[in-house]
């Protein structure tokens, strides 16, 4: 088996068609992105034991004492951390084991965050079975974490090698599926809960093993998928500029991950990544309750705010804005696409500047359109910014291969997604705790999130001067010829470089049905979770 996952078997051969690359890397991107949905469990798991009603804790049986407690129910709070050790593991697996997926090669890590991912998920359906919330912080929380940050970097350094001409493209079309996954997974989720539940069981845990199942063929047939090209590999007719004449911005040049943490570029580029997610997660989490509270009755045409209202009318508005939470996230996913394939054109650095700008006059009309009750302002000021939240994502592992060469972008790429473990802390708790002090002052619903709108375009103005502060690197950082070469070495690389059609592999001709049948396994699935998605959001318009 281990000759199956050695990165000398997955060089490409001439006639490998590089179109292939990008579905492997979205049919891992499609499962492990179900993380943003985990949230469809909450409910139910809340109500495990008592199927109807939940069966509450005693008063002194704390969070230590729900991880072992077999006769009440879990609490929605206590279920949200697996939430945050999601994010927290995905950062920190992805920078503790950068280094070996770039020597390794992304199939075997493929391999990895397949049986992670998947077989936490088996461990979580056993916690649910025994109602032992360790094990589901074991299962999903911890190994389903490590699983999901290798599966995120597994693909980013091969696809900007396999597309030097189109790196932001390339990378944006993979992260589109890590911001899809919960927009197949939820509806998915829900309906399997619906077809298993009884009426002495909630059906979750099957649900567990099922969807297991599902991502670990989907994610197997993607590592096996992927393909590294030789060394010095370019497309057919295309001749890479040189860099002071096309852009400053872009080396030829390579740094090695183990440098960067002393690298002052890196940590301007941590704290643009950083402040762009603090302030487009926080929205996320918090984005049914906002519109709820600060439109109140006018979601529905009554002329009533929110606390004035009765539970059918709550309901009516609860699903009014659940469309709207669906609508935000298609601009989540088609701005990772969208903005990341801007930047071949604009550059990364401009780019970024526009996330930074137009973001922050967003945030800063927010409290204004709030104010003179206009829906339409409110909501768009919303998707421009979820789109660029989720462009940021798709954008950075260029803008890293710009500023520190191609060799290592996928190790380098995983110490920077420390920055979205931090903003997965400090963003939701800037937007909560404020609303929760503005409250406190006895501020009315539809005010408490203004003064939070002015923070976040604070955060803006923080990323905006770092990512202005962005310069290319002194040439003192970048590995030296001999240095490259051992890299190359241990990163068992070809040396022959070659054109499309000119390898000097072993033939790899792909026919154009497989590449055809690659693109339809992961688009028909996508293709679903858009249309279950823009159900919620005609609820909206409705």
């Amino acid at each position: 088996m281990s000759g199956l996952l050695d990165k000398e078997r997955i060089i490409a051969g001439p006639g490998f068609n590089r179109w292939l690359v990008p579905p492997a890397a979205l049919a891992i991107h499609l499962c492990i992105g179900m993380a943003y949905g985990f949230s469809v469990f909450w409910l139910p798991l809340s109500k495990a034991l008592g199927i109807k009603d939940a069966i509450k804790c005693a008063p002194d049986v704390g969070f230590w004492g729900q991880l072992f407690t077999t006769s009440c129910d879990w609490q929605i709070s206590t279920l949200g951390w697996m939430y945050t050790l999601f994010f927290v593991l995905l950062g920190s697996s992805a920078a503790t084991w950068g280094g070996w997926l770039e020597r390794a090669g992304p199939r075997k890590a493929g391999v990895v965050s397949a049986v992670c991912w998947c077989g936490g998920m088996l461990i979580s359906a056993i916690g649910i079975k025994t109602h032992q919330f360790w094990l589901m912080i074991l299962g999903s929380g911890v190994i389903g974490g490590i699983g999901l940050g290798l599966g995120y970097i597994s693909p980013v350094s091969t696809l900007i090698k396999w597309f030097p001409d189109r790196r932001g493209m390339a990378t944006g079309m993979a992260i589109m599926g890590f911001g899809g996954g919960a927009m197949i997974g939820s509806p998915l989720a829900a309906d399997l809960m619906k077809y298993f539940a009884t009426p002495t069981d909630v059906g979750v845990m099957q649900t567990f093993v099922v969807m297991a199942l599902i991502y670990f063929v989907f994610m197997m047939a993607g590592a096996f998928g992927y393909r590294v090209p030789e060394t010095g590999w370019k497309p057919a007719g295309w001749t890479p500029p040189p860099a002071q004449v096309n852009n400053a911005m872009i080396t030829q040049k390579h740094v090695h991950v183990k440098k960067v943490w002393g690298i002052p570029q890196f940590w301007l580029i941590w704290m643009v990544l950083c402040m762009n997610v603090s302030a487009g997660i926080g929205v996320i989490g918090m984005a049914s309750p906002m519109l709820q509270e600060v439109f109140g009755g006018s979601l529905i045409g009554i002329p009533a705010k929110f606390g004035e209202l009765d539970k059918t009318q709550l309901a009516a508005i609860a699903t009014v804005a659940a469309g709207f939470t669906a609508l935000l996230s298609l601009f989540n996913i088609g701005g990772r696409f969208f903005w990341a394939s801007l930047s071949d054109k604009m550059g990364r650095k401009i780019t970024y500047i526009v996330f930074f700008v137009l973001g922050g006059l967003m945030y800063f009309s927010v409290p204004g359109s709030a104010a003179a009750g206009s829906i339409v302002l409110f909501v768009g000021a919303f998707c421009v910014i979820l789109s660029m939240y989720g462009g940021g994502f798709a954008t950075v592992p260029a803008y890293l291969a710009d500023i520190f060469g191609t060799q290592m972008v996928g190790a380098i790429h995983g110490r920077l997604l420390t920055a979205w473990a931090t903003a997965g802390v400090l963003g939701p708790v800037v937007v909560n705790y404020m609303r929760e002090y503005q409250l406190g002052l006895g501020l009315p619903r539809e005010q408490v999130y203004n003064q939070t709108m002015y923070i976040l375009v604070g955060m803006l103005v923080v990323g905006l001067i770092c990512n202005l502060l962005v310069r290319p690197l002194d040439n003192k950082w970048f590995m030296t010829d001999a240095e490259l070469a051992d890299e190359k070495k241990l990163a068992h690389e070809r040396a022959a470089a070659s054109e499309v059609g000119t390898s000097s592999g072993g033939a790899d001709t792909i026919p154009t049905w497989v590449v055809a049948f690659a693109w339809l396994a992961v688009g028909l699935p996508l293709a679903w979770g858009v249309y279950r998605t823009l159900l919620s959001v005609a609820k909206f318009f409705a």
